[in-house]
């Protein structure tokens, strides 16, 4: 039996093989699903839009009333936080306008963000914090920088405060949890350009819209790690709040909320990133700052503009992390400071009277409220002179090396899959989710499968499987290898953890730059900026499970007289395995997501059709577009688990 079942996929394989060869002669219907099949769910969800918006009503309220007050909820704080960090209050339009307070200077800013990095660590942290903010400032990307923070101000407490409540909701409620579940996995597969959409239909295009999508793609994760920081809380800490007499208010308050603080933070840090990691998207829909900035870049192929402004959010991401991660593992509080509020508070005081006096100075001194312009440093010409070099030097290896690629992998791998009769894949797709998760995974892919038949997707469909498919190979290929070297050195461990964090600090359009650059536009761009994008999960998770493997295990394996490399391929990988499944479950994740923004390098798979929705605001299509793109990610994500959850049980770690 064990047999059949080891011979069976390599049989289906070559039956796959088979089908592509002779696909010219079967049926036109098993290659393309028929128009019969066809639901126009793309014109009922846009029809049901423009009903939402334009004729339903809630009560006393219509929707636009009811988006509107939404809109203004956020809008003004955060031109509140535009007036401290950019615009300060002027008087008059245009060029006639005249500042009468003028906006926080760059020397207290810097010098509260040092404060700041002190209060959370020590003053080694708030030093590299001022340095990074000195960048911005040196670099001339100040103003852009700011715009951008005044959009993290506003749209981090909206994500943190709404994913705390919605996590402790589906603490205290099972309920609640399970019907939650599943618009967690959309929010978070769903394309962030999907969100656009529908987004920019309700509440019209401008900084307001950006930041209600920032909200929806950086809130899932503080909503699962509020709930699952909650379940972790010891039963003996539970219990004896109940003992003394607390309410289940003050047991929220009182011991489940502090005692989760750690990872409550972590959470925090978490929805930081992902805000950085949008702000470019969100520039689409009217968010401007930094993310503008790489954006017109990447339109006008101006390399030098669009690296400085993209290590510009990289510096603004690296402060912001390093801040929040701080304050997440602050665990020292000193004993309290007796006197006044200015007495305890000697550092807010002191970065209080320093706006103040900078605000003043800067009436007379204009390079105390901005740094000059004469003193700027620009590394624009470096990297556009670097790429010129490149191209006119390798220009021959680099198209011999991509045309290699294309015509021995992408192009035959792309033909194959395209080749498939779908019907077939379906049923390649439902065996595969029998064996590793029974009847309920088998009915959820086929599902999944048919509902991106019915859409008239399937070929834009296969189309990202194929590219999303390569490069998660590629960066498994590349990431593992470079997790097990990092696991075995520690002075490897170190670099390439410095390379990885790097990667992931990078905002995701960034890539599309210099590799656009090197390698034009299409499929094999597209794949190395997906690798480069999604490496990082492979690495680290690979990493981490080979230093969980029990050194018991490692001991017994030298005792019988393995080498080292049995004792890595025999005891340390197989019992990394789960770890290193969850690092390319991650991976493809990323890939997924990154693909959508590939569409811009002229690639022809869903994320094309998000960005053309985008950019004719067509709701229903970018709509069934992004679903289509989620149930891919959420069959690759469940047949993963299940793969992972079979691996555990056969090494019998299931009870861990």
């Amino acid at each position: 039996m064990s047999r059949t079942r080891a011979l069976l996929w390599p049989v289906l394989f070559g039956v796959s093989l088979v089908l592509a060869f002779v696909s010219q002669h079967l049926p036109p219907w098993l290659l393309t699903p028929p128009q019969a099949m066809m639901i126009d769910l793309a014109g009922t969800t846009s029809a049901a839009m423009k009903w939402l918006v334009e004729d339903a009503t809630f009560g006393m309220f219509t929707v636009k009333e009811a988006t509107r007050a939404i809109a203004t909820l956020i809008e003004v704080p955060y031109e509140a936080a535009r007036i401290l960090l950019v615009d300060g209050i002027t008087e008059g339009k245009g060029r006639r306008a005249s500042t009468i307070i003028p906006p926080i200077s760059w020397i207290a800013v810097t010098a509260a963000m040092v404060a700041l990095g002190i209060y959370a660590r020590n003053l080694k942290l708030g030093l590299l914090i001022g340095a990074l903010f000195l960048y911005l400032a040196v670099f001339g990307q100040w103003e852009s920088a700011m715009v951008t923070l005044a959009s993290i101000l506003i749209a981090v407490p909206i994500g943190v405060v709404g994913g705390l409540a919605l996590g402790i909701l589906a603490f205290l409620s099972p309920t609640f949890s399970r019907v939650l579940s599943p618009i967690l996995d959309l929010m978070q597969t769903v394309p962030t350009f999907a969100y656009l959409v529908p987004i920019l239909f309700l509440f019209g295009f401008g900084p307001v819209a950006a930041l209600i999508a920032t909200v929806i793609y950086a809130m899932p994760p503080m909503v699962r790690i509020t709930t699952l920081a909650l379940r972790q809380v010891p039963p003996e800490l539970q219990e004896f709040g109940r003992m003394v007499g607390c309410t289940p208010g003050q047991q929220m308050r009182k011991v489940l909320l502090p005692t989760a603080l750690p990872d409550l933070m972590v959470g925090v840090n978490q929805v930081i990133m992902l805000s950085l990691n949008m702000v470019i998207i969100a520039s689409m829909i009217g968010a401007g700052g930094l993310g503008f900035d790489v954006l017109n870049a990447l339109r006008s192929l101006k390399i030098g503009d669009g690296i400085e402004a993209g290590l510009a959010i990289t510096a603004l991401a690296l402060a912001l992390d390093q801040l929040s991660q701080a304050l997440a593992a602050r665990s020292h509080v000193g004993a309290p400071v007796q006197g006044s509020w200015i007495k305890r508070h000697p550092k807010t005081v002191a970065v209080l009277v320093l706006i103040v006096v900078t605000g003043l100075a800067g009436l007379v001194l204009p390079w105390v409220q901005t740094y000059p312009r004469e003193a700027m440093l620009s590394t624009r010409s470096f990297w556009s002179d670097l790429v010129t070099y490149v191209n006119v030097n390798y220009f021959d290896q680099i198209e011999a090396f991509k045309d290699a690629i294309l015509i021995n992998l992408l192009l035959p791998v792309k033909r194959f899959l395209l080749a498939l009769p779908w019907p077939w894949v379906l049923a390649l797709l439902t065996l595969a989710a029998w064996q590793v998760g029974r009847g309920r995974l088998a009915g959820l892919c086929l599902a999944l499968g048919l509902f991106i038949v019915v859409t008239g997707l399937w070929e834009q469909a296969v189309t990202t499987v194929y590219l999303c498919g390569i490069s998660v190979v590629i960066a498994a290929l590349i990431g593992v290898p470079l997790g097990i070297w990092a696991a075995a050195s520690n002075t490897a461990g170190k670099v390439i953890g410095a390379f990885i964090d790097m990667l992931q600090t990078l905002p995701s359009f960034v890539y599309l730059i210099p590799v656009i650059m090197l390698f034009r536009v299409g499929d094999f761009a597209a794949m190395i900026a997906v690798v480069l994008y999604a490496l990082a999960p492979a690495v680290r998770y690979t990493a981490h499970g080979l230093r969980s493997v029990q050194s018991e295990l490692i001991e017994a394996g030298i005792v019988c007289g393995c080498t080292r490399w049995q004792v890595l391929t025999r005891v340390r990988l197989p019992m990394a395995l789960p770890d290193i499944l969850l690092g390319v479950n991650q991976t493809i994740m990323l890939a997924l997501s990154m693909l959508v923004i590939t569409a811009l390098v002229g690639t022809r798979d869903l994320g094309q059709e998000v960005y053309a929705a985008l950019a004719t605001a067509d709701v229903g299509r970018g709509v069934m577009a992004g679903l289509a793109v989620a149930a891919i990610a959420i069959i690759a994500d469940r047949l993963i688990a299940g793969a992972t959850a079979r691996a555990k049980a056969r090494l019998g770690l299931s009870g861990e």
